[in-house]
C-alpha cells in the first residue's frame, strides 16, 4: 500500500497548474473550497458563478471572480496569508482537479491565490448532473448548531437525500524555506477539500448525531485520511442542487479501519466518522441547480445502510 501511495503522488504532484487544469477551472460554473476558521475549524463551501468567474492569468494563480454569501464560513475566512483547498469539479463529464494554495490578494469581487499543489483526480463516485447558473435570493439561516444543540429535521432530510458531499480537511506540518507570518509560525498550513459520492442515503446519523461516511477504493492518494490522521478535524458541506440549500459542518473525526460495521457496507474499505461541534444551513443560498441524470457506475457494486447491524 505505502508503495502505491508513494507512486501514485510522485506521478501527479505539481506545484504549478498544467494547461489543461488552467483552461479546466476556466470553464467551470462552480468550485468547491476548503478553510480554516480563527478557531481552527476546517469548512468546506461551495462558490458559483456564470462559467470564467474563475481565471488563471499563469500556472502559479488561479483569480476567483466570486465571493461566498457572508453567512458562509468561508466569508470571514478569507483573508491574504489564509491557506486554502480548491476542487475544481465538471459534474457532466466528471472531471476533477485539485489546486491547494495561499491567498494572495482579497477585494470586494473575489480572491487571488498562488497555487502550491496541483494534481487530478479521478471521476469514480461522481455523480452526473448538468449545473446551470440561477439568481439565487437572500440567503436565510435555516439552523444553527451551537445555538439549537443538535441536528434539526431539515438537516437530517438534506443528509438522507444526499448522494454527494464535500470534506475539508488540513495539517500543520514543520516549514522549511520562506518565513512564514502568523498565524501559522513556523508551520506550514496545508488545506484540503474532498469530494465523496455514494447511494442516496449513504450518510448515516447516528442517535448521537455523529454521521458515518464509508470510504471507497480511490486514487491511492489518501489526501483526506492522512489529513485526518495527523490532524482529526474535518468540515463537510452537503448541498440540494435542487433548491440550493446547503448545509455545513464541522467537527471532529474517527477512522473506523475494520469490524462488522465496514464488513456490512458492500464496497467499503473503511468508514470515518464526523462528531459536529459547529455547523448550521443556508437555504436557497447556492446560485446553482443541477438535477441528477446518473448516479456512478462504479456505486454498483456498492451497498448500503439498510444490512447495517446495530453497534452492540
Amino acid at each position: 500500500m505505502r508503495d502505491k501511495v508513494e507512486a501514485a503522488g510522485g506521478r501527479v504532484l505539481r506545484d504549478y497548474m498544467p494547461e489543461q487544469h488552467r483552461s479546466f477551472f476556466a470553464q467551470l460554473p462552480f468550485i468547491v473550497v476548503g478553510s480554516v476558521d480563527a478557531a481552527g475549524r476546517p469548512w468546506a463551501s461551495l462558490v458559483a458563478a456564470p462559467p470564467g468567474f474563475v481565471q488563471s492569468p499563469d500556472e502559479h494563480t488561479l483569480v476567483v471572480r466570486a465571493r461566498p454569501p457572508a453567512a458562509d464560513p468561508l466569508s470571514s475566512s478569507l483573508a491574504v496569508g489564509a491557506s486554502l483547498g480548491l476542487l475544481g469539479i465538471e459534474l457532466p463529464t466528471r472531471r476533477r482537479n485539485r489546486a491547494n494554495g495561499t491567498v494572495v490578494a482579497v477585494d470586494a469581487g473575489g480572491f487571488r491565490v498562488r497555487i502550491e499543489q496541483s494534481f487530478g483526480n479521478c471521476p469514480k463516485y461522481i455523480q452526473r448532473r448538468t449545473p446551470r447558473i440561477v439568481s439565487a435570493g437572500a440567503p436565510a439561516q435555516a439552523w444553527t448548531f451551537e445555538s439549537g444543540g443538535g441536528l434539526d429535521p431539515w438537516s437530517r432530510r438534506l443528509i438522507a437525500a444526499a448522494d454527494t458531499l464535500f470534506v475539508a480537511s488540513y495539517v500543520d506540518l514543520p516549514h522549511r524555506g520562506e518565513k512564514l507570518d502568523p498565524p501559522h509560525g513556523g508551520e506550514k498550513r496545508t488545506v484540503d477539500v474532498s469530494h465523496r459520492g455514494g447511494k442516496p442515503g449513504f450518510v448515516r446519523v447516528g442517535d448521537d448525531r455523529t454521521l458515518t461516511i464509508p470510504d471507497f477504493v480511490g486514487n491511492f492518494l489518501f489526501n483526506t485520511l492522512g489529513n485526518l490522521l495527523l490532524n482529526p478535524r474535518a468540515g463537510v458541506v452537503i448541498a440540494d442542487f435542487g433548491t440550493g440549500d446547503m448545509l455545513f459542518l464541522s467537527g471532529v473525526t474517527e477512522i473506523v479501519w475494520n469490524g462488522p460495521e465496514v464488513a456490512s457496507f458492500a464496497g467499503a474499505q473503511r468508514l470515518w466518522r464526523l462528531r459536529p461541534v459547529a455547523g448550521f444551513g443556508l437555504r436557497a443560498a447556492l446560485p446553482l441547480r443541477a438535477e441528477l441524470e446518473e448516479l456512478s457506475p462504479n456505486l454498483e457494486r456498492t451497498g448500503g445502510w439498510n444490512s447495517f447491524v446495530s453497534r452492540p
